[in-house]
This record gives C-alpha cells, sequence and structure tokens, in this order.
C-alpha cells in the first residue's frame, strides 16, 4: 500500500507539473523594497514569466531578518505557488545564531536555484591611511582596539563578513551594529567610524566620489567594475570567499517536476541580454543553477558560516 501511495503521488506530481502554472506565483522576498533581494526577485520574474505563462506577484515581506517571510513559506502549500527569495543569511548564517525559529531551514525548504551573486568590497574612510588589505592589517596589529567598523546589526552579512576577516587575519577592531545599512554609511562617510564590508550597491557611490577606498573584494574574482583592487585570498588568504547572495527556494514537499521547471526557467533567465544589463548596473553575477547544485551550495555555505559564528561567538539581536 505504501509503494502504490508513492506511486499516485508521483503521478499526480507529474500530471500537476505538465499543467504547471495555471495562475499567478507568489514570489516572497524576505526583505522591505529597494535593497538587492528585489532587485534579483522582479529581475528573474520578469524574464521567467514569459515561458511560463503566468506572472509571478513579488510580496516583500521585511520583519524578523528574514523570518517572518521564511515561516511563511516554509507552510505554505507545496504546490508551487509560493516562493521565496532565500540567500546567505536566511540559510547559512541565522540558522547558527538562532535556535526558535519555527522551521528548519534544511528541512522545510527545497532548493531550486541559485539565482545571483552580488560581491561584499571591504572599504576604509578616505582619512584611514591604507591603500590596500595588507598596509589596514599593519595598521590594525600596530593600534589594536582602536579602529572601529561598522554594519547594519548584530548578525548581518556585514558583521560576519567582517568577523570572517578578523578570524583570519588575527587583526583586533571594533564592531558598532547599526539599524541598516543607512545608518551605517552616514557615520563611515562623516569618519565616526574607519571601515565596513557591504555588497557594492549602498557603496559605490562613495567610493566614486573618493570618500571611501576599497582596500579588498570579498569574491575569489577581481571586479571588472574594480580591475585593481585585489581580493581577500590574493592578498594573503586563500579559500576567503564572502559575498551575498540570492536563489529561489520552495516548499519542501514540492513536486519535483515543479521545481525542475522553475530551475529551467531560472537558468533560461540568467542568460537573458535584459538581466545581464541590469546585473551589471549592480557588479552582480547571474548563476541560474540547478537545484542539485544550489543544495551543494547551500551546504558549502553553511559550513562555512557555522565555523565563523561558532568561533567569533556572533549571536543575533
Amino acid at each position: 500500500m505504501k509503494h502504490l501511495a508513492l506511486s499516485l503521488l508521483l503521478v499526480l506530481g507529474t500530471a500537476q507539473a505538465q499543467t504547471y502554472p495555471t495562475k499567478p506565483i507568489r514570489m516572497v522576498v524576505p526583505f522591505a523594497p529597494g535593497g538587492s533581494s528585489s532587485i534579483v526577485a522582479r529581475s528573474f520574474a520578469a524574464e521567467m514569466e514569459k515561458n511560463l505563462g503566468q506572472s509571478f506577484v513579488i510580496e516583500n515581506k521585511g520583519g524578523g531578518g528574514g523570518n517572518l517571510a521564511m515561516n511563511d513559506v516554509a507552510h505554505a502549500d507545496p504546490d508551487g505557488y509560493s516562493v521565496i527569495i532565500t540567500h546567505v543569511g536566511s540559510l547559512a548564517m541565522t540558522p547558527f545564531m538562532e535556535k526558535d525559529l519555527g522551521y528548519d531551514v534544511n528541512q522545510d525548504f527545497a532548493p531550486v536555484s541559485l539565482l545571483a551573486k552580488v560581491p561584499n568590497i571591504f572599504v576604509v574612510h578616505e582619512s584611514v591611511p591604507a591603500k590596500n588589505l595588507k598596509e589596514f592589517i599593519a595598521l590594525a596589529k600596530k593600534q589594536p582596539g582602536k579602529l572601529n567598523y561598522g554594519s547594519a546589526g548584530n548578525g548581518s552579512a556585514g558583521h560576519l563578513a567582517m568577523e570572517y576577516l578578523k578570524l583570519v587575519s588575527g587583526i583586533d577592531i571594533q564592531h558598532v551594529p547599526y539599524k541598516g545599512t543607512g545608518p551605517n554609511l552616514i557615520d563611515l562617510v562623516a569618519g565616526r567610524t574607519q571601515a565596513t564590508s557591504a555588497g557594492t550597491p549602498p557603496l559605490m557611490s562613495f567610493v566614486k566620489s573618493g570618500k571611501l577606498r576599497v582596500i579588498a573584494v570579498g569574491t575569489p574574482k577581481r571586479l571588472a567594475s574594480l580591475p585593481d583592487v585585489g581580493t581577500v585570498a590574493e592578498q594573503g588568504f586563500p579559500g576567503f570567499e564572502t559575498s551575498q547572495w540570492y536563489g529561489l527556494s520552495a516548499p519542501a514537499k514540492t513536486p519535483p517536476a515543479i521545481i525542475k521547471r522553475l530551475a529551467d526557467e531560472a537558468a533560461k533567465a540568467a542568460k537573458s541580454p535584459a538581466l545581464l544589463a541590469r546585473f551589471a548596473a549592480e557588479d552582480a553575477e547571474a548563476v541560474g543553477s540547478t537545484p542539485q547544485e544550489y543544495a551543494e551550495f547551500i551546504a558549502k555555505e553553511q559550513a562555512r558560516w557555522k565555523n565563523v559564528i561558532e568561533k567569533a561567538g556572533v549571536k543575533a539581536e
């Protein structure tokens, strides 16, 4: 009977996938509108709906560091009509900082596709006498505990990127948490803090105006927009990598055929000229992976950030 029930479920799932989708798909973004996650969601949705024949309804659901949105989709019907933009924080950081989330990131979600990577860069205020990462580390070691770095908050991706750098380089610099990237940058540009790490979009205008200086790139390769800036890895720390990445996930029991259909459309969208042009303006890399590739990527990132969080003793607010 068990095998018969499983066979029936497979047949039903396949039949459902052949007609899918028959109505609009809800794409939940776990942050307020306007950030990188919204750009990724809208860019992919605009391309994917061309072949799917149904529109995506983007629903920005901020709050709880993304936990409200994750809880919503974890418990939504697994029919392919509720999906969520998942990212480095919700899948690879928060689970190791908070115990009672109300969901299990590995049990309650099915990976669909890694959509995009937005590079993290490390910057200092223009008054800091360091032109690159090696000089910054030397400066920090000369005056331990004297330099301050800001972040968008305790447990934010930027906070963990800097703690990761502290761990590998052995420097002692002080963390100043803010409530968001905006307030963090106001104090950094004013010179009240000396450094930060964040994705390129909010930082580049200050870099171009000379208020901030980029000392390192967190991605494995240099950025086309910053060809003269070395990566952290090539400035003495092989294997170092930190980026803000975004993917697509669905509730765990969504039929595999529907997951595959969504992943296939995401892969096509990642190659579209309109999306590539949009991403180039943000220094973002379009990916469009298979579900298996995204699952493997998540596991690798969880191992990396679990280690950083445990060693640095980071706890969410």
